[in-house]
């Protein structure tokens, strides 16, 4: 329940009037030292004075961009302080004179700055809180490395040592932080343009470990967001998942096993970059054994040491199905993505007498995902987590085959694709593109405009300053004339570089081909590069969280493997208060759907989820990229184990969700994946064949093996499915949860039972449904 109308307390109160007299902070994070912090951070200055705001700078350095210079030019400046150290020039501010000149808001470089050592203050953070007391605003740049909980690890991973650092709380005070993301090669590219000549450190220049920071700061904003979306949720009064970000929680007991169990759920959390959580239940009123009492310090040592959070609960109960109860409710509360636990080792008989941990958490964690570790110990005696595999790498002077010229040669003349990713409309995705095809145009690249889409925004209008634009096809349907990019021209004109917007868009009818991104690929088949752009939420694996977060299904989607086939990723990132103030600008959409749009898809709760998701998503394929660039350059550590996952489809209704939910975690894992979709050909015959046909198009456009089956006895499909999935040496079975009333359930045999009862020797996922999939 929205908590708008509780009362304040004076506590509250004193800090919403001191809010009132002090400046707001905003700052610009990046990986590193030319992501284009201060060029941002000046652009927005520059939009400020237009609107009548008091702007000045003071402290900027402008690394001699031709870029960031031209946006400083017309900005007022207050001399900064020169000083010397190590023969290097150093800047401080002049606090006294931009007390004197009061403005509403200063621009201030390098957040992480110690002063003179005769200064009144010993940093700039220091000045700047100084500057915020005084009610004057403050916008400051920031590298991520720069920050006192990241320097370490940054240190540990690349061999870079930031010269001064700052708190993590900074972030916190800020009343808004942005990303400004970009990709190694941009920096690069800037590097060899002699526009970083100042780069403090030789392992600033190393591709790998520009991915590395890069990848650090994707993961702090999203854990930043995250507490943000956490607190929203909770003046909502929103419980469970919010489906922007995975929460494992393991269930340990006290047992032998215990253990085993928190590597497994560690292995999950760490591929998905999820946080983990580890839970075990003891009876209130119940001493324990030595052995449990030396099985629990085990586990607390263990939880420690990978860094997992641990929760004794005392409940009055340990009957199973009060047991299960209490984990659902506590999964709940804690915004749990999925739980960890063992396969059942009770009979069908043992279960139904005395009741099943596994039943009840199936029946109470409607919307989470439910792991069960397999019993590889009692089978085959395999350690759940494997020593390191012995690679012989490749001969240097190995022949290539004719397949692989020919695989290399398509590659090389193949253009290079670049994509802009948003987590919503209105982020500045576009802004961006047409901006970088201007700059490329003042480099003598032949670049042109093969699509654009400005719904009138007047800002990107600007942006398309001196780049042509290839005019629409028409192409007649039905009487009428519609318009679409035109291909063939662009083809025939043979740009260097085209700018193509909206990816995820569907072609009218009547043209070559069905989606934008099929055109896109047949130009960078021809050799052209594009420059694309496209929302978090078109991702076809994401579809399912997308509608959990917004409650509205994206009907038009990419396949994953467009973004994994880009040879660059960047992110525009936009705080969702500001997204939400664009939109009441009417710089997003007209002034008549704005208040129908903040109402629904701009809701400040969706924006938050899905600004999460978006840097989430590029943090991972910040990782995958790092992976295939060095065999240790991954954050998440390698995935040594080989992995056959198998999705078992007994309801083809649910087939979408269970492919996409197979598809990411093969690709997690670097696994090979199958599908086998189960029907008993009892319904519409014509129905069920496009309906399977749909799921074997989504299965192979994924990158995944499908087979359907037809079989009329319901109670042969689950060793059917079991048999198949140990002759492909399946590690992961993914099924879904049953659905229907408990009525439906007593009477009806349970599938998905069986496969659980029967599948021990595997790792079983159950996939929770969607509330819109539930009867």
């Amino acid at each position: 329940m929205n908590d708008s109308y509780r009362r304040k307390t004076p506590e509250e109160l004193l800090k919403a009037i001191t809010k009132l007299h002090h400046g707001r902070l905003k700052i610009y994070i990046g990986a590193v030292s030319g992501a284009g912090k201060t060029y941002h951070m000046l652009r927005e200055g520059q939009q400020l004075r237009k609107q009548g705001i008091d702007v000045v700078t003071c402290a900027v350095s402008t690394r001699q961009r031709p870029e960031t210079m031209e946006q400083l030019a017309e900005l007022e400046r207050i001399p900064s302080i020169h000083w010397q150290k190590d023969g290097i020039e150093r800047k401080d501010l002049d606090l006294a004179a931009i007390k004197g000149r009061n403005p509403e808001v200063v621009l201030v470089d390098g957040l992480a700055h110690r002063n003179r050592p005769d200064s009144p203050l010993p940093t700039r953070l220091d000045d700047i809180r100084h500057l915020l007391e005084c009610g004057i605003s403050v916008i400051a740049t920031l590298n991520v490395y720069e920050l006192n909980g990241v320097s370490d690890l940054a240190f540990q991973l690349t061999g870079i040592e930031a010269e001064h650092t700052v708190p993590d709380e900074i972030l916190e005070l800020a009343d808004e932080v942005r990303l400004i993301d970009v990709s190694p090669e941009t920096i690069l590219t800037r590097l060899n343009e002699g526009h970083l000549r100042n780069a403090s450190s030789p392992h600033l220049l190393l591709r790998g470990n520009l991915g590395k920071l890069r990848e650090l700061a994707l993961r702090l904003m999203a854990e930043d967001v995250n507490d943000s979306l956490e607190d929203h949720r909770r003046q909502q009064g929103l419980v469970g998942p919010s489906g922007a970000a995975e929460r494992i929680l393991v269930a340990a007991q006290y047992h032998w096993n215990g253990s085993i169990h928190i590597r497994r759920g560690q292995q999950v959390a760490r591929r998905l970059n999820g946080e983990l959580l580890v839970v075990s239940f003891v009876k209130a009123d119940k001493a324990m054994t030595k052995e449990s009492t030396a099985f629990k310090r085990s586990i607390i040592k263990l939880t420690q040491k990978i860094g997992a959070g641990f929760e004794e609960l005392a409940v009055p109960h340990l009957h199973r199905r009060h047991l299960s109860e209490q984990m659902a409710r506590y999964a709940m509360d804690h915004g749990v993505t999925r739980i960890v636990l063992g396969h059942s080792k009770h009979t069908p008989l043992q279960e139904l007498l005395h009741g099943s941990v596994v039943n009840g958490i199936l029946r109470y964690a409607r919307h989470i995902d439910v792991f069960f570790v397999a019993d590889r110990t009692e089978v085959e005696g395999e350690r759940i987590l494997p020593a390191k595999h012995r690679t012989t790498p490749e001969p240097v002077y190995k022949r290539l085959s004719p397949a692989e010229q020919q695989q290399t040669t398509e590659r090389l003349k193949r253009g290079t694709f670049k994509v802009y990713i948003g987590a919503a409309p209105g982020v500045g995705k576009t802004y961006t593109m047409l901006r970088e095809g201007n700059v490329l145009l003042r480099k003598g690249i032949d670049v042109v405009i093969g699509l654009l889409e400005t719904h009138g925004r007047k800002e990107t209008l600007e942006q398309i300053g001196d780049l042509e634009l290839i005019p629409k096809a028409t192409i007649p349907y039905k009487g009428t004339q519609l318009a679409e990019m035109d291909v063939p021209t662009i083809l025939e004109r043979f740009p260097e570089v085209v700018l193509i917007d909206e990816l995820a868009h569907t072609n009218v009818p009547g043209s070559h081909y069905k989606k934008r991104y099929e055109d896109v690929l047949a130009i960078l088949d021809a050799g052209i590069s594009v420059i694309s752009t496209v929302n978090v939420q078109h991702l076809e694996s994401l579809n399912d969280a997308v509608e959990q977060i917004t409650g509205v299904r994206v009907r038009e989607t990419i396949p994953d493997r467009m973004l994994r086939l880009a040879d660059e990723v960047e992110l525009i990132d936009v705080s969702p208060k500001a997204l939400q103030e664009r939109m009441r600008q009417g710089k997003i959409y007209p002034m008549n759907k704005v208040e129908e749009s903040l109402g629904a898809f701009f809701q400040l709760g969706n924006l938050i989820a899905l600004r999460e998701l978006a840097l989430r998503e590029i943090a991972d394929d910040v990782d995958e990229r790092l992976e295939s660039w060095e065999r240790t350059g991954a954050l998440r550590g390698p995935w040594r184990r080989q992995e056959v996952i198998f999705v078992a489809i007994t309801d083809l209704a649910q087939g979408e969700r269970l492919i996409r939910r197979g598809f990411r975690i093969a690709y997690r894992l670097k696994a090979e994946w199958h599908v086998m979709a189960v029907h008993n050909g009892k319904t519409d015959q014509a129905a069920v064949e496009r309906r399977l046909k749909e799921l074997q198009q989504l299965t192979e456009q994924l990158g995944g093996m499908f087979v359907r089956k037809e079989m009329k006895q319901t109670r042969d499909i689950p060793a059917f499915l079991l048999t198949h999935a140990n002759a492909r040496k399946s590690t992961q079975l993914i099924v879904a949860q049953e659905k229907g009333s408990w009525l439906t359930r007593l009477f009806r045999p349970s599938i998905m039972k069986k496969l659980l009862q029967g599948g021990r020797n595997m790792d079983v996922m159950v996939v929770s449904c969607l509330p819109s999939q539930e009867q």
